[in-house]
C-alpha cells in the first residue's frame, strides 16, 4: 500500500509538472504573440501624428504623408504650414538644397492663407533665384504674415532685380498682412514709398525692422517708420539713415522703449564717404527714454574715416571693429563709451594697446566680453586689464599671437595669472571665436 501510494504521488507529481510546463509554454506563446503584433499606425490620434511631423525635416514629412490617408490629412493641417522657409537656387548651376517647385505650387494653392512666419533664403547669387522669390511673394494675396525675412547668403541677388518688380511683390505682402510684426529685408531695393505702404497697413503691429544696405531708403523714409510705428522695439539700419530727428522720434512719449538698435557704419571706398555727426543732446534724449537699450555698432571703416566718431560720450553697449583701428580711436573709446558691454577688435597696428586697454578697464565698468585679433598687448598690461575687470569678463577671446612676453610674464605664466583673476580656467585662443 505504501509503495502504491508513492507511485500515485509520483504520477500526480509528474502530471503536475507537465501541467506547469504546459502553462509556461502557453504564457511564452502569449508573450510572443504580443511582441510580434504590429501597431495600427493608421489609427494613431492626429494630435500625436502632428507632433511627430513637427520634428521631421520637410522632405521626410512629405515621404511620411504617403503612408496612409490619415497621415496625408495631417500633412496638410494648417498648424504645419504657419512657419516655412523657402530655399531657392538654380539646380542647373548649384548643388545646394532648394525647395522643390512642385511643393511651392502646392503651398501656394493649399496653404498660402496658413503662412504666418515666412523667410526666403536665396542660397546662390543668381538673379533667377531672386526672381523666383519675388514671384512667390506676389502670389501671397490671401496671406496674413506676422514675420517676413528676405535673406541672401550670396550677394547681390535681390539688388540685381528691377526695382519696380521687387517693390510690386513686396507691396502685396505689406497690403495683405495687417499684423506684420517682424521684417528683415537686408540688401534689397526697398524704397521710401514702399515703407509708407508698410506703415499704412502695419503701424500698430510692427516691432522689429532690419534693413541694412538698402540704398533706396532715405533718412526721411526711416523717420516715417519711427514716427508712426510706436510699438517698434528693435531696429537695424546703416549709419547714413541715422539722424537726430530719428533718435528724437524714437524718444517721444508715444514711442515704446527701444530694446535693440543696431547701426552698421560701412565704407566701401576710402575717402569717398562723408559721415555726419549725431548731436550729443539727441543721444542723451534717446538713452533717457530707453535706458536699457542695447546699442550695437559695427564699424567697417578705414583709419582716416574715424574722425567724426568717439568725440563725446555715446551710449554704445556692443562695439565691433571689422577693420584695423588705430590706438588713438581705441583710446577715445575708453573715454566716451561708459556703457560698453562688449568690445571686439579684429585688427590694429604693431603698436601695443597697453594704455588703451587699461583706460577701457577703468572707465567701462560694465565690460563683460572682449575679443582681440591682430593686435599687440604686453603680458603685464593684459594681466592688469583682467585684474581690473575681474570675474565679470564672462567672454575673453584673445589670440595667442596678441600677447607679447615681457620681464614679468611669459605665455605659460600668463595662463595661470589670468585664470586666477577670472575665477576659471582660461587659455589664449588659437583661432578667433567671434
Amino acid at each position: 500500500m505504501k509503495r502504491g501510494r508513492k507511485t500515485n504521488e509520483s504520477n500526480n507529481s509528474s502530471s503536475g509538472e507537465a501541467t506547469e510546463k504546459e502553462s509556461k509554454r502557453h504564457k511564452v506563446t502569449e508573450k510572443k504573440t504580443i511582441v510580434v503584433q504590429s501597431p495600427d499606425w493608421a489609427n494613431l490620434l492626429q494630435d500625436v501624428i502632428l507632433q511627430v511631423f513637427q520634428y521631421l525635416p520637410l522632405l521626410d514629412r512629405a515621404h511620411a504623408s504617403q503612408v496612409c490617408r490619415s497621415w496625408n490629412q495631417v500633412f496638410h493641417m494648417p498648424d504645419l504650414w504657419r512657419c516655412f522657409e523657402f530655399e531657392l537656387n538654380q539646380p542647373a548651376t548649384s548643388n545646394l538644397r532648394t525647395t522643390h517647385p512642385e511643393l511651392i505650387k502646392q503651398i501656394i494653392k493649399r496653404h498660402s492663407n496658413h503662412l504666418q512666419y515666412v523667410s526666403f533664403k536665396v542660397v546662390d547669387s543668381s538673379k533667377e533665384s531672386a526672381e523666383a522669390a519675388c514671384d512667390i511673394l506676389s502670389q501671397l494675396v490671401n496671406c496674413s504674415l506676422k514675420t517676413l525675412g528676405l535673406i541672401s547668403t550670396a550677394r547681390p541677388s535681390f539688388m540685381d532685380l528691377p526695382k519696380s518688380h521687387f517693390i510690386s511683390a513686396l507691396t502685396v505682402v505689406f497690403v495683405n498682412s495687417k499684423s506684420l510684426s517682424s521684417l528683415k529685408i537686408d540688401d534689397t531695393p526697398v524704397d521710401d514709398p514702399s515703407l509708407k505702404v508698410l506703415v499704412a497697413n502695419n503701424s500698430d503691429t510692427l516691432k522689429l525692422l532690419k534693413m541694412s544696405s538698402c540704398p533706396h531708403v532715405s533718412p526721411a523714409g526711416i523717420l516715417c517708420v519711427a514716427d508712426q510705428c510706436h510699438g517698434l522695439r528693435e531696429l537695424a539700419l546703416n549709419y547714413h539713415l541715422l539722424s537726430d530727428e530719428l533718435l528724437l522720434a524714437l524718444s517721444s512719449e508715444k514711442h515704446v522703449r527701444l530694446e535693440h538698435l543696431r547701426i552698421d557704419v560701412v565704407s566701401e571706398n576710402p575717402g569717398q564717404t562723408q559721415f555726419h555727426t549725431i548731436q550729443k543732446s539727441s543721444w542723451d534724449a534717446f538713452i533717457k527714454h530707453s535706458p536699457k537699450v542695447n546699442l550695437v555698432m559695427y564699424f567697417f571703416l578705414y583709419e582716416e574715416e574715424f574722425d567724426p566718431f568717439f568725440r563725446y560720450e555715446i551710449p554704445v553697449t556692443h562695439l565691433y571693429f571689422g577693420r584695423s583701428v588705430s590706438k588713438d580711436v581705441l583710446g577715445r573709446v575708453g573715454m566716451t563709451c561708459p556703457r560698453l558691454v562688449e568690445l571686439v577688435v579684429c585688427a590694429n597696428g604693431l603698436r601695443p594697446l597697453d594704455e588703451e586697454l587699461i583706460c577701457i578697464a577703468e572707465r567701462c565698468k560694465y565690460l563683460s566680453a572682449v575679443g582681440l585679433g591682430e593686435c599687440e598687448v604686453s603680458c603685464s598690461a593684459f594681466v592688469e586689464f583682467v585684474k581690473m575687470c575681474g570675474g565679470r569678463l564672462s567672454q575673453l577671446s584673445i589670440m595667442e599671437e596678441v600677447l607679447i612676453p615681457d620681464q614679468k610674464y611669459n605665455l605659460e605664466q600668463i595662463h595661470w595669472e589670468v585664470s586666477k583673476h577670472l575665477g576659471r580656467v582660461w587659455f589664449p585662443d588659437m583661432m578667433p571665436t567671434w
